[in-house]
C-alpha cells in the first residue's frame, strides 16, 4: 500500500532514484562500496553473504562494479514460495538468519544486512543475529532504522511506534496505520506489531560492541544506524 502521506511516500519509493529514499540509500551505500573496494584489493576478490536480503536492492550498484571487482553474493532468506535462480553474480539460499550453521567461520569477506534485525524476534534472537553475522565473515556493514525517527519505517506513519504496546495493537485492530492495513483478529495484530522491533543507538552497539556506529540524520533526527567491522572503516 501506499504511504497516505507525501512525506512517506517519498522516504519509501526506492524505485524513484530522486526519492528521499533514494537519496538516502546512495548515500549509505557508499560505506559499503570502500568496503567493498577495499576487500578487492587485497584479495582480487569479494566474497557477500547478504543476511535476509533480496536480490533487486542491488540494483543501487551497478553491474559493471561488481564484475570487475568480482563480487558474488550469497542471499540467505527464509524460503519463499518460489527460490530465485542462481547466477555468475547471486546465489540464494533458503535459511534463517539467525541459524547460518551451514556456513563455516568466515565463510565470507563482507556479510551485510540492510533493515533486517528489527525483524527477527526479541532481543536472544537480535544476539543470535548478530553474532552469526560477525562469525560468518571477516567483515560486516549491518543497518537498521532507528527507534527515535518520528516515522515509522515500516507502516510509515508517524510516531506509531512510540505509542504503548497495546495502544498500538489496539489502533491496528481499528484503523488502517499508513501502509498497514486493519487487522480484526487480535492474534493477526499482535503478530503485526511484534514483527518489528526497533532499536536505539546504544541498543545496537550492544550488539555489535566490537563495531563502528554510524548514524544517518535527517531533519536532525537519527534515521537509521550502520554496523561496520573496526577494521574496515574507522569513519562515525
Amino acid at each position: 500500500m501506499t504511504p497516505p502521506f507525501p512525506l512517506g511516500q517519498a522516504i519509501t519509493n526506492y524505485d524513484d532514484s530522486g526519492s528521499l529514499g533514494s537519496r538516502f540509500r546512495k548515500k549509505r551505500v557508499q560505506l559499503l562500496l570502500r568496503a567493498i573496494d577495499c576487500v578487492a584489493s587485497r584479495h582480487g576478490q569479494v566474497r557477500i553473504i547478504d543476511v535476509g536480503g533480496m536480490k533487486n536492492y542491488w540494483n543501487i550498484i551497478p553491474p559493471a562494479y561488481l564484475s570487475e571487482r568480482h563480487v558474488t553474493i550469497t542471499i540467505v532468506n527464509l524460503a519463499g514460495p518460489k527460490t530465485p535462480q542462481d547466477d555468475e553474480v547471486f546465489k540464494f539460499i533458503a535459511a534463517d538468519a539467525c541459524d547460518l550453521s551451514m556456513f563455516e567461520d568466515q565463510s565470507f569477506d563482507i556479510a551485510h544486512s540492510n533493515s533486517v534485525i528489527e525483524h527477527v524476534g526479541g532481543w536472544p534472537r537480535m544476539v543470535s543475529f548478530a553474532n552469526e553475522c560477525t562469525r560468518v565473515a571477516e567483515h560486516y556493514f549491518i543497518q537498521t532504522p532507528s527507534i527515535w525517527f518520528p516515522i515509522e519505517p515500516h507502516a510509515m506513519f508517524p510516531f506509531f511506534h512510540w505509542l504503548p504496546w497495546p495502544t498500538r495493537v489496539w489502533l491496528l485492530m481499528h484503523l488502517n496505520i499508513g501502509k498497514w492495513r486493519q487487522v480484526k483478529l487480535l492474534g493477526a495484530a499482535v503478530d503485526t506489531i511484534d514483527s518489528v522491533q526497533l532499536l536505539s543507538r546504544s541498543m545496537f552497539g550492544g550488539l555489535f560492541p566490537e563495531a563502528t556506529i554510524s548514524t544517518e540524520r535527517f531533519l536532525g533526527f537519527s534515521k537509521s544506524y550502520v554496523a561496520t567491522s573496526p577494521n574496515l572503516t574507522s569513519e562515525r
